[in-house]
């Protein structure tokens, strides 16, 4: 099913035992930007979450005896998928997220290459022969899949991050329940609907979709359902000390990546123009909704007058005043980032540029940079998941790497400079998972690991 024959008067169904499946109850879905619903979609209780499952648990046995070369010609399919239904998947992302296209145009790639990623690495599963120290005894270590895998992931970055959720876990044999948000329904919708289109058999992947008051209920049926045996989690801190704490006490392994505070240091000799240009992208890209997204800039005191002149103008030409002002998925999530920033104004801190004006009760918001943030302030240490970003100055190498380390959060950073060496020196102590050196905070590449 594509875009030609979704019509956004049709529900976004549940998809369970590889059939699309309505429930009882729906919830809307406003696109943010026009504050106007697109659609409808269904909502999953706790029993639909137990069916799904129960499916993914019968279609277990015969996907984790699958041949390698199947699993990865399936994955190839998909990525082929992602590619022809471009136009489709792109709509969605704007209707429900309200996403700038420029920021798709990086996922979406993204996504294709991570799909061929995980293809690659299929035939590449092996056990080993270990020596044993007993005399006439040998053995065999096999890797086996786990069984049936939850994965939870978040509104976005739907293509990459849903995807993420999925395809290492059935690349290697296991099953798959995909919870999606309530935020992007479609969107998950259509990425277990790729994968159905790709020839998975039925079961091996199933999409939960519920209300937000019912999200106690249906995470606590999938969790402690004695079926599921691996979780994957990518959200909010907040959120995943939750989920990280149902799945201890259902003694169950989780993975998880979650919020950010990021930092860039511009250090004494770096290129302002270069150091300017990816702090704007870093701090602003997709409204500021990224877990990457730099929210503290930390400049030499010699730089700060020339730095914070680039800095502005780039953000203007990036964001540019006459065009739309970025969009954050709900007016909650923009009303949160302008509390935090009201707060730090009220405590003392300026506006180096942008403004609060706009409607409070609006989900977009202009790019706005702070100085002077004392550390009473909630900004200091909350993400924000907004356009914003705070200036602070510094002396020496040891001051920049304990402003940029005085976090709970540790996802990732940036240093500018124009000596490797010390750029290396900076970033191995940055008490981060990933350090980008001359470039933005805001960055993936399917063959390497991410978070800490």
């Amino acid at each position: 099913m594509t875009l030609s024959t979704t019509s956004a008067a049709q529900a976004v169904p549940l998809i369970i035992n590889g059939k699309d499946v309505a429930t009882e109850k729906t919830f809307a879905v406003i696109n943010p930007r026009t504050g106007q619903e697109v659609w409808k979609s269904y909502s999953a209780t706790g029993a639909d979450a137990v069916k799904a499952v129960e499916s993914a648990q019968t279609a277990f046995h015969a996907w984790s005896k699958t041949k390698p070369a199947v699993r990865r010609d399936i994955l190839l399919r998909a990525a082929e998928l992602f590619q022809n239904r471009e136009k489709e998947l792109r709509q969605y992302q704007i209707d429900e997220t309200g996403a700038d296209p420029k920021f798709i145009d990086w996922i979406l790639p993204l996504t294709v290459e991570q799909l061929k990623d995980v293809s690659g690495k299929v035939t590449s599963i092996q056990g080993a022969v270990p020596a044993t120290s007993e005399e006439g005894r040998s053995a065999i270590v096999y890797k086996e899949p786990y069984g049936v895998v939850l994965g939870i992931a978040p509104w976005n970055a739907p293509w990459p991050l849903g995807c993420r959720a999925v395809s290492y876990a059935l690349a290697a044999g296991n099953t798959v329940v995909l919870k999606g948000p309530e935020l992007s329904p479609r969107c998950y919708w259509a990425i277990v609907d790729i994968f159905r289109e790709a020839g998975l058999p039925d079961g091996c992947l199933n999409l939960v979709i519920h209300r937000s008051q019912d999200a106690v209920e249906v995470t606590n049926a999938l969790i402690a359902h004695p079926s599921i045996k691996k979780i994957n989690f990518t959200g909010s801190t907040a959120v995943g000390a939750i989920i990280s704490s149902l799945a201890g006490k259902h003694l169950k392994p989780i993975i998880t990546e979650l919020g950010g505070k990021a930092s860039a240091i511009i250090l004494k000799d770096a290129d302002i123009a270069k150091a300017a240009h990816n702090c704007a992208l870093g701090a602003f890209l997709h409204a500021g909704q990224v877990c990457m997204s730099t929210e503290r800039v930390i400049v030499h005191s010699s730089l700060i007058e020339p730095f914070t002149n680039a800095f502005k103008q780039c953000t203007d030409k990036i964001f540019p005043n006459s065009g739309v002002s970025p969009v954050l998925v709900s007016s909650t999530g923009a009303q949160k980032t302008r509390t935090l920033v009201s707060g730090a104004l009220s405590n003392g801190a300026e506006v180096v540029f942008g403004n609060l004006t706009e409607n409070s009760s609006s989900p977009t918001m202009r790019p706005i940079a702070l100085r002077n943030l004392k550390k009473d302030s909630d900004l200091y240490y909350t993400e924000s998941f907004g356009p914003t970003v705070v200036l602070f100055t510094f002396e020496s190498e040891e001051e920049a790497l304990a402003i940029a380390n005085d976090t709970e959060y540790g996802l990732a950073g940036a240093v500018f400079t124009e000596d490797l060496a010390t750029g290396l020196r900076v970033a191995r102590q940055y008490e981060t998972g990933a350090v980008h050196i001359n470039a933005m905070s805001i960055h993936d590449d399917v063959s390497l690991p991410t978070g800490v």
